[in-house]
């Protein structure tokens, strides 16, 4: 669903693609009439239309419009956007920060695409060269092999000895009596905390007779809740080498909660998560990663039971600090990991702390996976020490007649594809065999159809969803001789496909799948994904009569279920 102006009060109302809602209110500014203007450019912005896909990212616009309104409004401004003038505009923005100056731009630019109203001046400045230019963000590189040996060395080592002490400690409480008839001993400390919980030493002391001070100068409480409940320092090492393992964005570690594991036997794990940019992801995860899963649920499951049901869902939780009832589940926060950093020793190459960015541990991960597949992805070369050119030089060329056969075959199959996309749709507007072969004769002179087939394909005993196939075993879009797996908005763009009259309702069902789409889904991944699909239709709907269509759009409900769709595509 895409963002929406509220006109009382004044502001907008957003749905990101994750399924979270926000609402920014402009209703106390300026220049109402302008703001409602940039709120408009604004909406282009916005998912479904736009990249623009967080609250937190649309509250940096709203700011934007709160300062452009009060600022030219102490000018004495009181108009709209279409009253905006050159010398006006370009006074704000040279005296605007660069992310004021950059918000503001794109709104204006979305609203003078959509609208057109915008000065032709103030449109020229605007599509310009900013007088405030952002500062060039690069992204960070991967860190340097022993750095990386380092992190995750001691990352297993806190992450495996925390959970030698975790096991022990349960060993030792299975042995363990209360406090009070056995003994202030180890083992039976832990026997009570497994039945209290991580408690307080206040409450422990209470439990046994005792002051706190009394708890603390006894000894032993300290380590034995350390013990018993994963500790923020062992919560730290799991992420982190998580992080390592799985290659999944920080956001997305984040915000695991339990019911996103979905486990595919016992050593294959789907792990599904939330990208902040791109919305829902899944993966499968790597072995060693499923292995860290299967141990931190372990050395978390005494925990979990005692924590609440909001916390127990969650899939990262530990303590604070031994001692004290406050569980954890957010994000380690920088200062807590720099501190962990300095605790455990890992220093960087230069003998200092290293300083750990979790989005630098992902472009890490991806580009030793490159090194060691050889996929050949821009962050990671095959051989570091050559340039693309070369790599494609020694790597890429044919050096042998067979090669050469086969890069001329690949080369072939694709010029071949583009050719038959680009035929016309075969749409007859009679359902008999005579107006096939009239209208179209190179189809039957290139696939060889006979009277048998063309009666077939005319007659619907070739049907498929939205058109009638001439061979669905000819192996153009999957293994030859098998029935054909293609999806079926596929079908629109098949020099196989004859389309008729009675395919119109289904053609229209698929038209609405293809509108449903393009609300949930950003542009550029709609034209990447649906974008020629949905050109072809529009081509093929319009050679048939409008009293067909007519007819037909009245047995269209646009529902998914009128389509056949797979879980993942579905709308709803």
């Amino acid at each position: 669903m895409p963002a929406t102006i509220i006109d009382e009060p004044l502001g907008i109302a957003c749905v990101f693609s994750d399924g979270t809602t926000a609402q920014f209110s402009l209703d106390t500014v300026p220049c109402p009439e302008l703001a409602r203007d940039l709120l408009v450019g604004l909406v282009e912005l916005i998912h479904p239309h736009g990249a623009v896909d967080a609250a937190g990212s649309v509250g940096h616009y709203a700011q934007s419009i709160r300062d452009m309104t009060r600022k030219l409004a102490g000018r004495g401004f009181t108009g709209g956007s279409a009253d905006l003038r050159r010398a006006q505009i370009a006074e704000y923005w040279m005296a605007a920060s660069p992310a004021r100056e950059a918000c503001t731009r794109r709104m204006l630019q979305a609203f003078h695409a959509l609208t057109g109203e915008l000065d032709a001046t103030v449109a020229e400045l605007a599509a310009g060269r900013a007088y405030n230019p952002q500062r060039n963000h690069r992204p960070l590189p991967p860190y340097g092999e022993a750095e990386w040996d380092r992190l995750t060395r001691t990352c297993r080592t806190v992450v495996d000895e925390g959970f030698a002490a975790h096991q022990q400690a349960l060993s030792a409480a299975a042995r363990g009596a209360h406090p009070s008839i056995g003994g202030w001993t180890p083992a039976n400390l832990r026997w009570l905390l497994a039945r209290l919980g991580p408690v307080r030493s206040e409450d422990f002391g209470a439990e046994v007779g005792a002051t706190r001070a009394a708890v603390w100068q006894r000894g032993g409480f300290g380590q034995a809740s350390r013990d018993m409940f994963p500790s923020q320092d062992a919560l730290i090492a799991y992420r982190l080498l998580f992080g390592i393992y799985s290659g999944i964005v920080p956001d997305g570690i984040d915000d695991l909660v339990v019911g996103d594991i979905d486990w595919a036997g016992d050593a294959t794990v789907l792990l599904s998560y939330i990208k902040g940019r791109t919305a829902a992801e899944s993966l499968t995860l790597p072995r060693r990663a499923v292995r860290l899963l299967e141990q931190w649920l372990a050395h978390s499951a005494l925990l979990r039971s005692f924590a609440d049901e909001g916390d127990r869902r969650r899939l990262w939780l530990g303590l604070s600090r031994a001692g004290h009832h406050a569980v954890v589940t957010g994000s380690s926060g920088r200062a807590a990991i720099a501190h962990w950093v300095t605790r455990y020793g890992v220093n960087n190459d230069d003998g200092g702390p290293l300083k750990i960015h979790r989005s630098r541990i992902r472009t890490t991960h991806h580009a030793l996976r490159d090194k060691s597949m050889w996929a050949g992805r821009g962050r990671a070369t095959i051989d570091p020490n050559h340039s693309p050119h070369v790599e494609g030089d020694h790597y890429l060329s044919a050096t042998t007649p067979s090669q050469r056969q086969a890069v001329e075959a690949i080369v072939e199959d694709a010029q071949h594809d583009l050719l038959r996309r680009a035929h016309p749709p075969a749409v007859v507007t009679d359902d008999d065999a005579v107006a096939l072969a009239r209208d179209y004769p190179q189809l039957l002179s290139t696939l060889e159809l006979d009277a048998t087939v063309i009666a077939e394909l005319v007659g619907g005993d070739r049907d498929v969803f939205v058109a009638a196939c001439a061979d669905q075993l000819s192996g153009l879009h999957g293994p030859k001789g098998k029935p054909c797996p293609a999806r079926p908005w596929v079908c629109l763009l098949c020099p196989l496909a004859v389309f008729a009259p009675r395919h119109a309702t289904n053609l229209l069902r698929l038209k609405a799948f293809f509108s449903r789409q393009w609300q949930q889904m950003p542009a550029a991944q709609f034209m990447a994904v649906f974008g020629p699909y949905s050109q072809r239709i529009v081509q093929v709907l319009d050679r048939f009569d409008p009293a067909v269509l007519a007819g037909a759009s009245r047995q269209v409900a646009d529902r998914d279920d009128e389509v056949p769709l797979r879980p993942e595509e579905s709308t709803r």
